[in-house]
């Protein structure tokens, strides 16, 4: 049975979600539609990528992902299809690739359309039709043509010097917790199991140990972990750590990492 995922900013009060899956069913009512997310902030595409780059690999071989954000598709923004991991992705041509799989190796085709079709729902029509196609066994090449010149976008990385990483909040989750862009490697690498702080916001909100669990502090305190997707979390047991924290997509995340003589000064003193 075919799958097909819809990534969308099209929030579900609209009639865009119910038209897609229509037009779809139209096509093959055996269809596996699976809902990922309609809440995508409007246009933009690192939340997408960031929603799909977590759970795209515990789908099957042969699923196809249709990123409905930021979608509408003109002679100068093609429609690309990323062939990955055994699976495929619609997206326009608008820095999708590069933010989904900054690091890796991409097979990317691309489909021109015509300006003046007037058509302003893209993913309805040519994102189904075209999603069929390689339903039916079609080769991609038959339709598109691959291509290395795609609008290249890349994930914000966090800055590195001696004893000091800046990250910053990438995504903020229904439970209010603050995901950013520092990674266990980073951290380990840095840090080298020294001493340390991480600062959140300002320098009145501290965290000086990574937990493994929420319930490693008590109730309405902040805990770091590092998350299932390998990123540091910050968030408040039973609380909505990034709404009375005021943290928001690109706030700042600092880890001060201490020399353990160093250390041992801060201690004596007090600070």
């Amino acid at each position: 049975m075919a799958i097909i995922t819809l990534t969308s900013d099209w929030r579900n009060g609209d009639y865009y979600v119910g038209a897609v899956k229509g037009k779809i069913l139209s096509y093959d009512t055996s269809i596996n539609i699976v809902d990922i997310s309609h809440n995508i902030t409007a246009f933009n595409v690192m939340h997408a990528a960031f929603i799909l780059t977590n759970c795209y690999k515990e789908f099957p071989d042969g699923t196809i992902h249709i990123i409905g954000v930021n979608s509408v598709l003109t002679s100068k923004r093609a429609l690309l299809i990323i062939e990955k991991d055994k699976q495929f992705f619609l997206c326009s041509d608008s820095g999708f690739p590069g933010l989904m799989f900054p690091d890796e190796e991409l097979k990317v085709y691309r489909f021109n359309v015509k300006d003046g079709t007037g058509d302003t729902f893209m993913s309805l029509n040519l994102f189904v039709e075209i999603a069929f196609k390689i339903i039916k066994g079609n080769q991609l090449g038959e339709f598109a043509n691959l291509c290395t010149d795609y609008e290249k976008q890349f994930p914000l990385l966090p800055t590195i010097d001696k004893n000091l990483i800046n990250g910053s909040v990438v995504y903020i989750d229904s439970f209010s917790n603050a995901i950013c862009n520092i990674t266990r490697e980073t951290f380990e690498q840095i840090g080298q199991e020294k001493p340390f702080e991480i600062f959140v916001q300002s320098n009145h909100y501290t965290i000086d140990k990574i937990s493994n669990t929420y319930a490693d502090v008590a109730t309405g305190e902040l805990v770091a972990i590092f998350n299932s997707t390998g990123l540091l979390e910050i968030a408040m047991v039973n609380g909505p750590a990034a709404e009375l924290l005021s943290l928001k997509i690109n706030s700042t995340i600092r880890i001060k990492f201490f020399d353990r003589a160093e250390n041992n000064e801060l201690l004596l003193s007090g600070e």
